[in-house]
């Protein structure tokens, strides 16, 4: 491990962690938080490890130590969250999650005293709130995105439950995990350490599978059974939130509990307007203004703002914005009169397999698809598809973008059944 400066150190690491899709802007602030989370030793060889997940022999021979030497620094790395450690059928591999959500939010997941939380929390809120380069290229810079919204299930008709399918159901994730967990709320944590904080349950936001199990492991989240787990979400339904997930079908990580003041992809959308941050649901409300009386309690509850009070023909009604609105479902289950019902949206959403998928998705449509394939080798063992999309980024613009709504709607899904079969 041959020694490197500081700066060289972590300005490595920021160009590291600004290869996954989502990116991590460098920025003097970047530097600070890192400084914060990584000794510079561990900076240095975190730099070093790619981006697809790997074992411990990968790890010793990028650095040239032995195994044993390897596995010391990596279950170190995890005991910090900054390494997530995964089983499966051979063994233990090891994974760099992205800084969001990854590693930033596991930071203040729980309360710890090795670190200045409150310091690192004022660091985040620089990057996060005031710089604006990390949240556009997190939430704006793809059309596939990196979250999705989950309807309050609470709210749905009768023939809303016939037309909602099992993975838009929060309450059938929670049942398909394997391990459950529940952390302290990043965005309200951080929020309450610079002065601008919110009464919404702090202890609510879920972490699933892998994830979960690697993060109960080094008790930065609880583990519990999917009976409490819904329980929890019902509180949060209660208390007006939103629940933001990973953006798949299959393998979901994460479902955050999400309020309008605190939450990164709900602020963003206030403050970016008609773009959404995360894929909205496939449901829109619709007003029933036979039986509305005008009240405004859905245009006070609305978490991004997306319900207005406005004047048309001498009366005041209220209008949603389906430009902006996410399709939670918190107007309608606020609705004392019972005038917002859930419709389908006519536009189909379209929510990637899993994590492979999106990944790929955002790559293309970052133009970071060569990074991914050749630089990091993270679809060796998809070479057909690896051809096929490696082709696709030397298509002309406009062919390209035809191609990539191919690739969401039938290639890659099929392409990725054909290699789990193989395997």
């Amino acid at each position: 491990m041959s020694h490197i400066s500081a700066k060289n150190a972590y300005k490595s690491l920021e160009e590291r962690l600004n290869r996954f899709p989502q990116g991590a802007p460098p920025s003097k602030t970047l530097y600070k938080i890192l400084a914060m989370l990584f000794t510079e030793k561990e900076a240095q060889l975190v730099a070093q490890l790619p981006i697809k997940a790997f074992r411990v022999k990968t790890a010793a021979n990028i650095w040239s130590v032995s195994e044993s030497e390897a596995l010391k620094v990596l279950d170190t790395l995890a005991s910090k969250a900054i390494l997530l450690d995964l089983e499966d059928d051979k063994g233990k591999q090891y994974i760099l999650p992205p800084p969001m959500a990854g590693f930033i939010e596991f930071a203040l997941m729980r309360t710890r005293n090795d670190i200045d939380q409150k310091l690192l929390a004022e660091l985040y809120y620089e990057y996060l709130n005031v710089e604006e380069d990390f949240i556009k290229d997190l939430f704006y810079s793809s059309e596939t995105k990196l979250g999705r919204v989950f309807i309050q299930e609470e709210v749905l008709s009768n023939d809303n439950e016939v037309t909602i399918l099992d993975y838009e159901r929060a309450t059938h994730i929670i049942e398909e995990a394997e391990h459950i967990a529940v952390g302290m709320c990043y965005c309200r944590h951080k929020m309450k350490h610079v002065g601008k904080g919110c009464d919404a349950p702090m202890d609510i936001c879920m972490t699933f599978n892998g994830t979960a199990n690697s993060l109960i492991k080094y008790n930065y989240a609880r583990r519990i059974d999917a009976s409490e787990c819904k329980e929890l979400l019902h509180e949060a339904y209660e208390n007006n939130l939103v629940q933001c997930g990973e953006n798949v079908r299959k393998g979901v990580s994460f479902i955050c509990n999400c309020c309008g003041c605190c939450c990164e992809a709900l602020l963003a959308a206030r403050k970016f307007g008609n773009m959404h941050p995360v894929a909205t649901t496939s449901f829109i409300p619709n007003i029933n203004y036979d039986s509305c009386v005008g009240c405004g309690k859905c245009v006070n509850t609305c978490p991004i703002g997306a319900v207005s009070k406005v004047k048309e023909k001498d009366k005041a009604i209220i209008k949603i914005d389906e430009e902006v609105c996410l399709g939670c479902g918190v107007c309608a289950r606020n609705c004392p009169k019972g005038s917002i019902i859930l419709l389908k949206r006519k536009e189909k959403i379209i929510t990637p397999a899993n994590s492979v998928h999106r990944v790929v998705l955002m790559a293309i449509e970052k133009g970071q698809l060569q990074e991914l394939i050749f630089d990091n080798k993270a679809l060796s063992s998809h070479r057909v598809m690896a051809a096929i999309l490696s082709t696709i980024l030397k298509l002309p613009p406009a062919k390209r973008a035809l191609a990539n709504e191919q690739v969401k709607s039938i290639y890659l899904d099929r392409l990725l059944s054909m290699d789990k079969t193989s395997n």
